[in-house]
């Protein structure tokens, strides 16, 4: 006879910490990568009401690469507030700025559920930094190596 696990709880849960190089990476491969890991999808106990996720330390974000002519094409709008107030930005653009780690971070914001609190919660889990250097070694983190998941995750150009 088949019997259910109960469900789990958040004082069960054990976190690891992980750290992605996103390096030539494609985006939006590393960010539902990335969203499957905060949520915690990737555990056989995964419970969606309970925040069960690992913690995730992306580095070189400055360096993910998008696929096509989605760097051109691909325009992110946002308003002012103002009449007349919408402003837009290319992802060229954004990567070429002052904060290029805000292309990555918005593709698995918008990858999580929609106007939840467990979301935000989990967004908080997301540590992205454009350099090779991070300051959580003390955590111990365990390297995954994205590249070599799939052939698809890495764009050489």
């Amino acid at each position: 006879m088949m019997k259910t696990t109960a469900s789990l709880k958040p004082a069960d849960v054990e976190k690891k910490w992980i750290v992605i190089d996103a390096e030539n990476a494609v985006v939006g491969r590393l960010a539902s990568f990335i969203a499957m890991r905060l949520r915690g999808k990737h555990r056989p106990d995964y419970t969606p009401h309970v925040d069960c996720g690992d913690y995730v330390v992306v580095i070189n974000a400055d360096k993910v690469k998008f696929t096509g002519k989605k760097l051109t094409d691909k325009v992110f709008y946002w308003h002012t507030g103002h009449p007349g107030g919408v402003k837009e930005r290319t992802a060229g653009q954004i990567l070429g700025g002052k904060h290029p780690e805000r292309v990555l971070q918005k593709a698995v914001e918008r990858m999580l559920p929609k106007e939840s609190p467990l979301a935000r919660k989990q967004m908080t889990h997301l540590r992205i930094y454009n350099s090779a250097e991070h300051p959580h070694e003390a955590q111990a983190p365990e390297t995954i190596a994205f590249a070599s998941l799939n052939a698809k995750n890495v764009r050489s150009l």
